[in-house]
């Protein structure tokens, strides 16, 4: 069994990548909310919605995000209506926010609702919330502090970050399938995809006990650098390093997860960091990282799982 952590673009290519190479019964994504929100009424997880959308291959390949051939007159109407329309929600993909806000409303809890929509997706494999509790990340800046959606989408992440925290996280608890997932004996390695390291992965890792007890694990934990030859694929990774004061490298994304992980996949372009990263205790694994196609994406995952069966857990302090 594999277990996966991921959130945005990134990792939900490389989640794609992972179901074309295993069983829907031995793979369980676990997605980051933290940047959940309520937009005009309705309930948005936009990282869920992401991985549900690559993995039911339904998403726009252009945008990344949203779905394909998607049409905007909901937006036109709402413009017209003189409401706010910073943050784009298609026609088609509104469906997926009302069928959501209506059950939760109802009582359901988010892995449940989540559960329902990839069956009726046809996704096979399982994706579930990292956590059935509201978890909010917020953006501290020098101006003040901003909700994520106001600084990712509104504000197009140009403030500069002083600082990241994630209200709620102390107040909540992996969502159900996740606890059960690593503690499974079965569990034959944990996947972190390359997602922004501070905006996607780490508000699951500041659940209480989640961070404790993947360390715990047997299964050896490795990593997929979102970051290549100093530039980040997609999105503010390497913009957020730097404003932290941290160089924007595979070796920072070493450094962030160098007490949780064994290993990390680094992009060819970053091979002169090979022993710096192996300074800190990690093993590496060198290829190619950018995903273009799903060819891409089946390869680097068939590597990844291979590299995290080949190398031993590290014993962390």
């Amino acid at each position: 069994m594999i277990l996966a952590l991921a959130g945005g673009v990134g990792g939900a290519k490389l989640a794609q990548g992972l179901a074309m190479q295993i069983a829907p019964e031995q793979l369980l994504i676990v997605v980051n909310t933290g940047d959940d929100f309520v937009h005009l009424g309705l309930h948005i997880s936009p990282d869920l919605d992401t991985v549900m959308y690559w993995l039911a291959g339904l998403d726009d390949p252009v945008r990344g995000w949203g779905l394909a051939h998607e049409t905007w007159n909901f937006m036109t109407a709402l413009e017209r209506l003189g409401e706010p329309t910073w943050f784009n929600l298609g026609d088609r993909d509104l469906a997926t926010h009302a069928v959501r806000t209506q059950r939760l409303a109802q009582g359901e809890p988010l892995s449940e609702v989540t559960r329902h929509l990839c069956e009726r997706l046809g996704i096979a494999h399982r994706i579930t919330p990292m956590t059935n509790q509201q978890v909010r990340t917020i953006i501290h800046t020098a101006t003040g502090a901003l909700e994520f959606q106001d600084y990712f989408v509104r504000l197009h992440c140009q403030p500069v970050i002083t600082g990241i925290n994630f209200d709620g996280a102390q107040q909540a608890s992996p969502s159900p399938a996740f606890t059960q997932s690593i503690s499974d004996p079965a569990l034959g390695a944990i996947v972190i995809c390359p997602s922004n390291p501070m905006l996607s992965i780490d508000p699951i890792l500041a659940i209480p006990n989640v961070r404790e007890s993947l360390r715990r694990s047997s299964a050896p934990i490795v990593a997929v650098s979102p970051i290549v030859g100093g530039r980040a694929i997609k999105g503010p990774a390497a913009k957020i390093l730097r404003e932290l004061g941290r160089e924007p490298s595979v070796v920072s994304v070493a450094e962030h997860y160098h007490d949780l992980i064994d290993g990390l996949v680094i992009d060819t372009a970053d091979t002169h960091a090979r022993s710096a990263i192996q300074s800190l205790g990690l093993h590496v694994a060198i290829t190619d990282t950018v995903m273009k196609s799903k060819m891409d994406q089946a390869r680097l995952a068939a590597e990844t799982i291979a590299f995290a069966t080949r190398i031993t857990k590290v014993a962390h302090d």
